[in-house]
């Protein structure tokens, strides 16, 4: 197995995308079976050319990927200039299967109307790992990760939403010589192949755990009994100054994963998102509302809770180095949150050493949290590729 990527940049998109794939040849020595592209906005008018340019010059390797609002590759993360990010993997005794879901798809998979294992010619028993890339615009990306748990629960998932689009129809999906405009598109890869995942959310918690008393539809009503607004102002009168801003900027709610424990740490909520709140009944609307007697807690985002967060989920893996690595990062990273580039992928390379690895700046991220797949926001999701019979890291999230 080998694993190699590539950032190259220029004005121009078919020269950007000749000149990426010579230097991944070169890397790998050899043709790729397997090539992700991940294609700035800059070039939305030149889309259709990419598959043209690579299929023929890669020995027309599978080929998936999408348009971004930035793209990661080599160490770099590009996010204001014009480039095209490929990671290219030599992969003997892994089966590829790449895969289309349009919206007619998801009306018969939500309906109970298809199956899964039919329809995407992938076996559970196979042990198989996905990369997904839905369209945001166009694409229930979370009613598809709910499915594909069900079908293929102890299959590990990753991946992003495609980036750099304004509407409907501005974005891509790339899949070998197609160029899709909504949907999803995906791969599963199998055989002697192991992906582990790590999640960084970026948040940690503030206040104490408590438990959802009263809750409905989109509307988190109680909390231990009271209005989630009279529990937020005590709260906040209690904060140090930098929380106390943080409060009032970066707000968030965990939701518990293991609902049964006595203590709970960073790792064990799922970060959701607070749009919206009621002054007269003191309710929060939620993005995703926990259940009733499921427990939550508070959290706040910034640079240096995300920077902390991702050393401590990439430290334990250092015993192990993966032959090839994927980052699916959001839009609200970057530059933007901690004023300097490269910071996740520099911060990869100090942990896990040169890996290859290649992404893009997302408009959701996709990626498991103890067990389960959901679309987060603010994230880092990456996963990391080995042979199946290669030692497992010592610590796998």
């Amino acid at each position: 197995m080998k694993w190699a990527s590539v950032l190259t940049e220029g004005e121009k998109l078919q020269p950007v995308l000749e000149q990426g794939a010579a230097q991944l040849l070169e890397a790998l020595q050899g043709f790729p079976d397997l090539v992700l592209v991940f294609v700035s906005a800059r070039f939305r008018d030149h889309y259709p050319v990419v598959s043209d340019t690579l299929l023929p010059r890669l020995d027309n390797p599978l080929l998936l990927g999408c348009s971004a609002g930035g793209v990661i590759a080599a160490g770099r993360e590009l996010e204001q200039r014009p480039g095209v990010a490929l990671v290219g993997a030599s992969l003997p005794g892994v089966r590829l299967r790449g895969f289309y879901l349009d919206d007619g798809v998801q009306a018969r998979m939500l309906a109970g109307l298809e199956n899964w294992s039919d329809l995407l010619g992938v076996d559970a028993t196979g042990q198989p790992a996905f990369v997904l890339i839905p369209e945001p615009f166009s694409c229930d990306a979370s009613a598809y990760l709910h499915g594909l748990d069900l079908a293929y629960p102890d299959a590990a998932k990753i991946g992003g939403l495609a980036s750099g689009g304004d509407g409907p129809g501005a974005h891509a999906l790339f899949l070998n010589e197609h160029c899709h405009r909504g949907g999803l598109v995906g791969l599963a890869l199998s055989g002697n192949l192991r992906m582990d995942t790590v999640v960084a959310q970026g948040c940690r918690p503030i206040g104490e755990p408590m438990f959802v008393t009263r809750a409905e539809r989109d509307m988190l009503l109680g909390l231990d009994g009271e209005t989630p607004l009279a529990i937020l102002r005590r709260l906040v009168g209690r904060l140090d100054p930098r929380d106390r801003q943080l409060a009032t900027q970066a707000l968030f709610l965990g939701i518990a994963m293991r609902g049964e424990r006595h203590e709970y740490r960073q790792g064990d909520f799922l970060s959701r998102n607070l749009v919206g709140l009621d002054p007269d009944s003191g309710a929060l609307a939620v993005g995703g509302v926990p259940q009733e007697n499921s427990v939550v807690q508070f959290h706040v985002r910034d640079a240096r809770t995300s920077s902390e967060d991702l050393h401590a989920l990439l430290t334990p893996l250092q015993s192990s180095t993966p032959a090839g690595a994927l980052l699916f990062s959001c839009l609200g990273r970057g530059e933007g949150l901690y004023g300097e580039s490269n910071h996740d992928s520099e911060m990869f390379r100090r942990r896990l050493g040169p890996v290859p690895l290649g992404g893009f700046f997302c408009n959701g991220e996709i990626g498991p949290v103890h067990g389960s797949t959901f679309l987060h926001g603010y994230t880092s999701a990456f996963g990391l590729f080995r042979p199946r019979d290669d030692h497992p890291p010592a610590n796998s999230l």
